[in-house]
């Protein structure tokens, strides 16, 4: 009984901190389901938790139907990303070469949507790089979004 209570509160509470992370802007219907919610796109705005004055926003698409209804359904390897400068880029502390700011399920449990951030210093840029995995047999599906960054110099985690 311990074990189970232990478990699913865990589940529960890595549920709870991944979807803080986005928040939805807004979706649109892609294709009519006779029962449960619709096929749609979905878009998410997130901030870099490293990097204030950058935003991202992800769209993605997002299984309807009986199965999306009750959270079994499997969404589709296929999204965009678009980040910017929202306001005054700071950064937060020294930051990687390459790290994970964003990750959202795409299925029960083995399928998610990830944003990397990758640093180029040679440019004085951020890119975003969007894909999905599985446990199995991840995606090639990708998009990308650079921010440059002027008048400072990108701070680095040694």
């Amino acid at each position: 009984m311990k074990t189970w209570l232990a478990v699913t509160s865990g589940t529960l509470l890595l549920a709870i901190a991944m979807g803080a992370r986005a928040e939805e802007i807004g979706s649109v219907d892609t294709a009519f389901q006779l029962v449960g919610p619709d096929h749609k796109i979905v878009v998410e705005a997130f901030d870099d938790p490293s990097v204030s004055g950058i935003s991202c926003y992800v769209s993605r698409a997002k299984t309807g139907g009986l199965s999306g209804a009750v959270g079994m359904a499997k969404d589709p390897s296929r999204f965009s990303v678009a980040c910017r400068q929202v306001g005054e880029i700071k950064f937060l502390k020294p930051i990687p070469k390459q790290e994970e700011v964003f990750k959202q399920g795409a299925s029960f449990i083995f399928k998610h949507v990830r944003v990397v951030r990758l640093v180029d210093a040679k440019r004085n840029t951020l890119a975003y790089l969007t894909y999905s995995d599985k446990v199995v047999d991840g995606s090639p599906d990708n998009a990308i979004a650079v921010v440059a960054v002027s008048g400072q110099t990108i701070p680095l985690k040694p």
